[in-house]
């Protein structure tokens, strides 16, 4: 079969399509026959080796949609020629909390997406939604997943919460975007580009403001009357702008290092707010799978950006690395 293959990390460009061995599989697992996948800046950062526990050669890609074409021992057999989308990722392991260290995302270092074929458990299969295509399932799992669990998991949003998400545009934060609307909260964005904050406004954002701009933790302030949930892939650019910002009881949930990995804390406007600060990467196959009934019930459809063919992988990692605005980059199998 055909695979887009990582053998060395020099850049996205250095990854080949090439024929692969044709995956059969094991007890409990189902084999894919994939019709779509979904590009990540993950697989960016793969590319160039900026990713913990580097193992290669890989098959890229986190996110897939397809039908099942094979079934492994002790599979249900009712499974054979559904339309599914799965767990992005294997080995969380039985603490819902955190990962077990065998956790691993597909793409690396378990086989991804970017390929005719993948195995993967029988029980991290999901339907696709009724009314979605498999492009438009395929956009889901690793941002939705992500951006789930930071809502429900770690912040609990309710409805009427005011909800901060940084740098709108990205996988992750269109999807908690779509999430925390649906979930009848109040979204405020920041973006580099008024174009960005208007599309999110479009989607349902009551506003934004550009973080290019000097102290533009002032107006998101006057903007919001305070937030009470940060969704934050970026805190050493934000962090600290938001931070006067915060309600009594503001969560902040760290999904991500954009703008570098270390960042200031203020210790007493922290705590003097009772405020909280989480982590969050990914999240359990439960929470997929509960992210995707929601998604389901409430016709979240992810926004794409661009769509490309198998042939055309590495085209298509290079569009995300230099062209990429908003939506989600498909490669279609």
């Amino acid at each position: 079969m055909k695979a887009l293959v990582l053998n060395k990390p020099e850049g996205p460009q250095s990854a080949e399509l090439t024929d692969v061995e044709l995956p059969e599989p094991g007890p409990g697992e189902v084999r894919i026959a994939l019709k779509a996948a979904a590009l990540n800046h993950r697989e960016l950062w793969v590319s160039i080796g900026q990713y913990p526990g580097m193992q290669l050669p890989s098959t890229l890609g986190a996110d897939g949609a397809g039908e099942v074409d094979a079934l492994g021992e002790g599979v249900d057999q009712s499974l054979k020629g559904k339309k599914v989308v799965f767990y992005p990722a294997a080995n969380w392991g039985d603490n819902p909390d955190y990962p077990a260290p065998e956790f691993g995302c597909l793409g690396m270092p378990y086989a991804g997406t970017l390929a005719e074929y993948i195995c993967v458990p029988a029980d991290t299969v999901v339907a696709i939604p009724e009314g979605f295509s498999f492009a438009e399932a395929a956009a889901l799992p690793l941002a939705g997943l992500t951006a789930w669990r930071c809502l429900v998991v770690k912040a609990n949003v309710k409805k009427g919460d005011k909800v901060l998400i940084t740098g709108i545009g990205g996988g992750v934060a269109g999807a908690a975007l779509s999430l925390a609307v649906a979930m009848g909260a109040e979204v405020y964005v920041t973006s580099g580009s008024q174009e960005k904050i208007d599309e999110a406004v479009a989607m349902g954002a009551k506003g934004g403001v550009n973080y290019k701009e000097e102290k533009w933790g002032k107006p998101l302030a006057k903007m919001s009357r305070g937030i009470d949930v940060v969704v934050d892939g970026a805190p050493a650019v934000s962090f600290s702008q938001y931070l006067r910002g915060l309600n009594m009881g503001a969560r902040v949930v760290i999904y991500g290092p954009t703008g570098g990995p270390i960042f200031e804390v203020n210790a007493p406007e922290v705590f003097f707010r009772h405020a909280t600060i989480y982590g969050s990467a990914m999240g359990t196959p439960e929470d997929f799978k509960e992210m995707m009934a929601f998604v389901g019930e409430h016709q979240l459809k992810p926004v794409i950006d661009k769509e490309f063919t198998l042939d055309q992988a590495v085209d298509a990692l290079m569009y995300l690395k230099n062209e990429h605005q908003m939506g989600k980059v498909i490669v279609n199998i």
